[in-house]
């Protein structure tokens, strides 16, 4: 197995082994995901946007995207230009003339977000965990969250 071969290069007590094992279970879930939303034509980045554009049960804007991501202003401005090309969300004005754009699904972009929350493969990967170890694995997540944060 890779993991055996990789654990006898790099110490298991190691942050760099640490890093990469959290980067590699956070690529094979990408791709996972990728491949069950492709029918739909969305990406997982897609797919979250949306999830967020529901949930936050308004119009947003650019900044409070952002903030939600942690992602830049600019990085979100692209990504919500391209889903207003692709017909997923519709841009418009808190007041006639102003400068604030806000966002909202337009009925194509609710379609695909239901048939996002459909999907199973995010359920199947993490069935192999109890709920206690789930609950753990959350607990530890957002703490390195935080500490990373801190760092930067």
């Amino acid at each position: 197995m890779m993991f055996d071969e990789m654990e006898n290069k790099i110490s298991k007590d190691s942050s760099i082994y640490t890093r990469i094992l959290l980067g590699r279970a956070s690529h094979s879930m990408l791709k996972a995901r990728q491949k069950e939303l492709a029918p739909f034509r969305i990406s997982p980045e897609q797919a979250h946007m949306l999830f967020l554009l529901y949930n936050l049960g308004r119009k947003a804007t650019i900044t409070e995207l952002a903030k939600y991501l942690n992602r830049g202003n600019n990085t979100i401005s692209i990504q919500i230009m391209r889903m207003e090309k692709d017909g997923l969300v519709k841009k418009s004005r808190r007041v006639p003339k102003s400068t604030l754009l806000t966002f909202e699904l337009t009925k194509h972009g609710l379609d695909a977000y239901l048939f996002s929350r459909k999907t199973k493969v995010d359920n199947e990967i993490m069935s192999i965990l109890s709920d206690t170890e789930r609950e753990q694995i959350i607990s530890m997540l957002k703490r390195i969250i935080t500490k990373a944060d801190e760092c930067c």
